[in-house]
Formats: structure tokens, C-alpha cells, sequence
């Protein structure tokens, strides 16, 4: 077993504590990690504060990039030194829906409390979300890993493992946006800015950006947006046909509140769907009007990780931003060590930042 620094959560709604865990090898099939770079996204904050529940004491993180350090028996396609990204979708390839190509979807369990960490004393500690890149290293399964070029930035290549694939994924994978239709984007955050950006890289017509920040919506026309609404004034949806003429193809709500979801389809055109990417608290309900949606053949969908393929999407999106087409840079708000990272959660707690980074010195 190796030791290494974590930030371990023993409680929910209290601060993550820095401290030393065991990391066991790489198995069959999986590898070890050490970490350069991972962001801070909302899910890991709603996994802290007991949104969804789950075992404790936990390793939280998931969206890393670091360079291999060793493999297990049976890996292939990578080797130590290699750099790469890390995610959470850890894919058996087997299943149903692996074979039908969602392996977002994958239906074989994981279970975290039998995962590669335990406490400095040998006790369970929980790989949450099968990273726990919370850390210093992790070992994750070679399912959940992606070559990057030899000279891309590790604080960027680690958004590339979530919330730039679960917003550009939401728009291009989940929703299937054409050239020339109309988007309205609900939450200009960092999933959101990556909805906008895979608007306008899919070509679409008109892009609304709404948000209860005139800062954020300032944010947003730079990624891409053509019109900005605020969300407190009274029903934005009017502000935002009136803005595309029409009602949208599709809405992206990339935040998990309840009241951008109950007005959602409010914003829609005839045969419009609704993409559901934020992720309200267990127990959370909208409502709707059945009717409303039948007469007018529109729908909802939810779009988890933006349906990502990650071997075929991640290269992609690698490509556009080299070619200067996907801001990556612009999406860091602030770097941080791990010993300052409850500081940096209070931060994205705040709603100002795009993507707080936590980055480790390698020699």
C-alpha cells in the first residue's frame, strides 16, 4: 500500500480534512494516477453536504489529469508516463447499455466502500463517484481514462472530465442540436459556459443565456452567447423568445434548482426538448403540465456526463482547443493547493466561479 495526502470528508456539511490514506496497486485492467490537476464541480460539493447520500468517511473528485504511474495485468493502449485524463465513467463494455454505445449508462455496479483507499489505520474509506481524486493519486479502471498531447496543460485538461463533455455532450450528444436552431441556456456557471460553447460550435441560430447575474450573463456572451436574460425578472421565457423570435429547440438547465426546472418548458418551441443536465437533492420535485407537452410534441430528457463517449468525444473537444475553437484557460477562475481546498470550495460555493482547480507540484 502506498501513502498518500487526501482530502477526506468524515462528515457531511463539515470541512474536508487533509490527511494521510493507503492507496493499494493497480488490479487487472486498472491504473494508478498520479495527479497533476482536479477541479472542483458542484456534484462533489452536493456529494459533501449529503445531497445524495452515501458512505462515509469518502474521497470525493472527479474531474483530474495527472500521468500514469503504474498499470495493472491486462491494460492496454497506456503506460507509465503517459499523461491523461481521469473521469468518473467507468464503463464495463459488456452491459446493454455499453454495448448500445451509453456507457454513461453502464449497468454494472461499482461499490466504492471496496474500492483502492482505506484510512491510514486500514479501515474503509469510500472512492466516490470510482475516482476519489480528491487526492494526491488515484487508481481507477483504464475505462476511465484518456490520452492528452504531451504539452497540454493539466489544469486544463481536467475539465475536460466533466463539465466540458456534460455541457458541450449535453448540446451535440443529448440533444442533438442542428446548424441554425435555437438554444436557451439555463445557468451560465461552469457547465453551463460549456453548453453555450457547444451551441455555437454546432452552429446554432440563436443562444440565450439565462441567469440571476448580469456578471454571469457578461461571461456568458463571451463563450458564445447572443442574448442574455435575467432569470428575477418576471417570466424571462418572454425575454427570451422575444430575443430568438420564437421559442428554442432545445433548453439546457444546467443548474439543480427546482425553479428552473418547473419553468423550463416555458421557453420551449413546438417539438422542443428539454435537456436536464443540473441535478436537484434527492427528494427535490418540479411539475408540469402533461398536456401542454403532448399537444405540442415537445419532451425531457435527462443527459448524464452529456451522453459522452469519452475515447471519441475527449480527442474531439482535445482539437478544438488547439485550434482556439473551446476555451479550456478561460473556464479557471483560481488555482489552489490541496490544504487551501475548503477555502476553495466556500468559493464555488459563492456562484462567482467558473472552475476552481486544485493543481500539485510534480518534479
Amino acid at each position: 500500500m502506498r501513502t498518500i495526502k487526501a482530502a477526506v470528508c468524515h462528515a457531511f456539511s463539515s470541512p474536508l480534512v487533509i490527511e494521510d490514506v493507503a492507496l493499494r496497486a493497480p488490479l487487472a485492467g486498472e491504473v494508478c494516477v498520479d495527479l497533476s490537476a482536479v477541479a472542483i464541480c458542484h456534484s462533489d460539493i452536493s456529494f459533501a453536504e449529503g445531497a445524495w447520500g452515501g458512505s462515509l468517511p469518502a474521497v470525493y473528485g472527479h474531474e483530474a489529469a495527472g500521468r500514469v504511474s503504474a498499470i495493472g495485468p491486462g491494460v492496454q493502449g497506456f503506460a507509465p508516463g503517459d499523461p491523461v485524463v481521469v473521469t468518473l465513467i467507468r464503463a464495463c463494455g459488456q452491459c446493454a447499455s455499453c454495448g448500445g454505445g451509453a456507457p454513461t449508462a453502464c449497468e454494472t455496479p461499482y461499490d466504492g466502500d471496496q474500492g483502492p483507499l482505506k484510512t491510514a489505520q486500514g479501515g474503509m474509506l469510500h472512492q466516490a463517484m470510482a475516482c476519489g481524486a480528491f487526492a494526491e493519486a488515484v487508481v481507477v479502471d483504464q475505462s476511465q481514462i484518456v490520452r492528452i498531447p504531451e504539452d497540454m496543460p493539466m489544469d486544463a485538461a481536467s475539465l475536460l472530465s466533466c463539465g466540458v463533455i456534460t455541457g458541450v455532450g449535453a448540446v451535440v450528444n443529448s440533444a442533438g442540436l442542428r446548424a441554425g436552431q435555437d438554444v436557451v441556456v439555463i445557468g451560465a456557471g461552469g457547465v453551463g459556459l460549456n453548453a453555450i460553447q457547444g451551441a455555437r460550435i454546432a452552429g446554432a441560430r440563436r443562444i440565450v443565456a439565462v441567469d440571476m447575474s448580469d456578471e454571469k450573463l457578461a461571461t456568458a456572451q463571451e463563450f458564445g452567447a447572443t442574448d442574455g436574460v435575467l432569470a428575477t425578472q418576471g417570466k424571462p421565457w418572454q425575454a427570451a423568445r422575444q430575443a430568438m423570435g420564437r421559442g428554442a429547440d432545445a433548453v439546457i438547465v444546467t443548474v439543480g434548482a427546482i425553479p428552473a426546472y418547473d419553468q423550463a418548458p416555458k421557453y420551449l418551441a413546438s417539438g422542443g426538448r428539454v435537456i436536464m443536465v443540473g441535478m436537484p437533492h434527492s427528494g427535490a420535485q418540479a411539475s408540469y403540465e402533461p398536456v401542454n407537452l403532448a399537444a405540442t410534441g415537445q419532451g425531457m430528457i435527462g443527459s448524464k456526463m452529456g451522453d459522452a463517449v469519452i475515447r471519441r468525444d475527449i480527442p474531439w473537444m482535445i482539437d478544438l482547443y488547439a485550434q482556439g475553437r473551446l476555451k479550456l484557460d478561460e473556464l479557471i477562475s483560481g488555482r489552489w493547493d490541496l490544504a487551501q481546498i475548503n477555502e476553495a470550495i466556500a468559493d464555488t460555493k459563492t456562484g462567482a466561479a467558473r472552475r476552481n482547480v486544485i493543481t500539485f507540484e510534480r518534479t
